[in-house]
């Protein structure tokens, strides 16, 4: 088990290093500056409420499913990640830990907005019926796992296991397929804007954290290619769970369309994402380019 380090010998901003300003980290601090200002508050979700008291209750159960997991995944998110910048700020890696700052209330406003659209629109059950036990599984279970062990094991194994779960698995590839849930059945209707407006401005805040999370996985595993096979191992331990979570909700439609969509092609989607997920983190293991790699990743959902 790697011990916790006193980073606090010299700070850097005293020295005549300053902050590197061309760190891919400071970069991405940059357009969260930038992008990451809406507020939840100012959404108008009076269309979805309309929408909502004149669905079917099949519709309503489906639109309850998708609300129900991502508000309860970006409240989890706002309570388990806190290890992770924990660690980088223990690591004395100030650009990420500055960064991190951010994306914790980004999350924090991803919470409010799913609490504020369940209030405006009167959908007030208790949506934790909706919890499957393929969902209980990864964010009842192997998300604060992951996340906790960092307080007492930060070593590149840990890391590795804690950012593939959410970087690679919760963000890049569960909450990747639901946005394009969400766009497919809502985008071209006019039903939900006010949840299509906050799923755009979550989409661009996610694709920053997955910048950070594909970075820093590519990092570690330059530096140690033999944690490859930790990336793999983790995710080949949550892929049945995550085919199971979104056969879950392809279930409530009992084989019909809902909102006009075939919902079985979400499984196909969910693992083209887990393929390309899987694909940008074995680059890794041939070279390492950090400003390119994380500018891609960043630059692509803005």
């Amino acid at each position: 088990m790697k011990g916790l380090k006193n980073v606090h010998e010299q700070f850097q901003t005293s020295t005549d290093k300053l902050l590197d300003w061309n760190h891919p980290m400071y970069k991405l601090y940059e357009k969260a500056k930038k992008f990451g200002g809406w507020n939840p508050k100012d959404i108008d979700f009076s269309v979805d409420k309309e929408s909502i008291k004149n669905c079917t209750p099949k519709e309503r159960k489906m639109v309850g499913q998708l609300v129900g997991l991502f508000g309860a995944g970006e409240e989890a998110v706002t309570l388990d990640f806190l290890p992770v910048l924990y660690t980088m700020a223990n690591e004395g890696r100030l650009e990420d830990t500055i960064y991190l700052t951010t994306f914790l209330y980004e999350e924090a406003k991803h919470t409010e907005f799913f609490a504020r659209w369940r209030q405006e629109v009167g959908m007030l059950e208790d949506l934790s019926q909706h919890h499957s036990d393929n969902y209980k599984k990864i964010f009842y279970e192997k998300l604060p796992q992951a996340m906790n062990a960092l307080y007492t094991d930060n070593s590149p194994e840990a890391q590795i296991r804690a950012l593939t779960t959410y970087h690679m698995v919760v963000e890049g590839m569960l909450a990747e397929s639901g946005y394009h849930s969400f766009r497919l059945a809502f985008q071209s209707t006019g039903l939900l804007p006010g949840i299509i407006e906050g799923i755009a401005n979550l989409g661009r805040d996610e694709g920053r954290h997955i910048g950070f999370g594909t970075y820093t996985l590519q990092r570690l595993i330059a530096e140690d290619p033999k944690l490859y096979d930790v990336f793999t191992a983790t995710m080949d331990d949550l892929l049945p769970y995550s085919i199971g979570l979104i056969n879950d909700t392809i279930a409530i439609t009992e084989g019909e369309e809902v909102y006009g969509i075939d919902w079985s092609i979400m499984t196909d989607y969910a693992i083209k994402q887990y393929n390309a997920r899987e694909a940008a983190i074995a680059r890794a293991k041939k070279q390492f380019d950090a400003y390119s790699e994380i500018e891609e990743e960043a630059v692509a959902t803005e």
